[in-house]
């Protein structure tokens, strides 16, 4: 099969596309021919950096190293143990995170216990576009969060991709929601739901927001300090990058009675699930602002690497 290893941790020049023995399943594995992936910042990441290497994808010794997490696609074959899905059957969801998804391939050994079935009314790229992404966004709200009806939710960088999720998932419960974002992209935060926008390149938002239930902070550094300032007394600050271990930060959570975590997406069906129960409906949508093809992946990777991307883009194969 065609599939794209990583030479080594460097350029988009490492990724190097070539001809490998298509996996052989497990009994708990289905075989799924890939249709769409989605292209997240950690796949770059894991590119550039020797140590996120071995922190996401943790390959063994001499295997080829295969970048990538999200797949939509065909199931082709089932592992002896599988009973939910049959040849045939659309899926998609996010394989083995963190460990060696191995997703940038035509076909793609997946557990079939992290597969959701693909909604019939969205496309593969949808799809694949709503795993790691939406994952993320429900378990930071739902799992970890806890979203009631009414609450205030802010959420950073609400134009990209796990931030255009957490809006509609949000306003799914009923929250009221807060997005951050450039001037660029307030028509597209506001048109998704979100019930204010701050520019944050005009505003500081911890002026502004002092109340929040909840705040999604998906930034490095000190920023969490200025999110921190934005949850109310007892609220609730998840994290996507940033590890609750510096001290200071430690006694701020505890002066304000705050509940905060960081949040490692799991590869979950259940939640799998979930997303696709929304995405049936129509409540959530993914918003896929490029597609390329599968030879052109480098193309994905260098959009991705100036965080300036809408929504989410994916990579599309025949």
């Amino acid at each position: 099969m065609k599939a794209i290893t990583l030479a080594s941790n460097g350029g988009t020049e490492n990724l190097i596309f070539t001809e490998i023995p298509t996996p052989a399943i497990k009994e708990n594995e289905v075989l799924v021919r890939v249709k769409a992936i989605g292209i997240n910042p950690v796949d770059a990441f894991v590119r550039t950096h020797p140590f996120a290497l071995e922190m996401f994808l943790q390959p063994q010794p001499g295997e080829p190293v295969i970048i990538g997490w999200d797949i939509s696609g065909v199931v082709e074959a089932l592992g002896k143990a599988v009973t939910q899905w049959k040849p045939g059957d659309e899926v998609f969801g996010m394989v083995n995170f963190r460990g060696h998804g191995k997703a940038y391939a035509e076909y793609v050994a997946a557990p079939a216990d992290q597969l959701a079935l693909k909604p019939g009314n969205i496309s593969h790229e949808e799809a694949a576009a709503a795993t790691l992404a939406a994952l993320t966004a429900w378990q930071a709200l739902v799992t970890y969060g806890k979203v009631k009806t009414g609450e205030k939710v802010l959420i950073h960088r609400a134009g990209g991709g796990v931030g255009h999720y957490a809006v509609q998932i949000a306003k799914h419960f009923g929250a009221y929601v807060i997005g951050t974002g450039s001037a660029a992209k307030k028509d597209f935060i506001l048109g998704l739901g979100a019930d204010e926008f701050i520019d944050y390149t005009a505003t500081q938002f911890e002026d502004i927001v002092q109340d929040a239930d909840i705040v999604i902070d998906s930034l490095f550094g000190d920023h969490i300090f200025r999110s921190l300032d934005a949850v109310k007394e007892g609220g609730r600050l998840i994290a996507l990058l940033v590890p609750f271990t510096d001290e200071k930060l430690i006694q701020k959570v505890r002066a304000k009675k705050v509940y905060a975590h960081t949040l490692n997406v799991s590869s979950s069906g259940e939640d799998m699930g979930r997303v696709a129960a929304l995405l049936r409906s129509g409540e959530v949508r993914s918003h896929v602002s490029a597609t390329y093809a599968f030879e052109d992946i480098t193309k994905a990777h260098d959009e991705i690497e100036t965080g300036k991307t809408i929504g989410k883009i994916v990579v599309s194969l025949p």
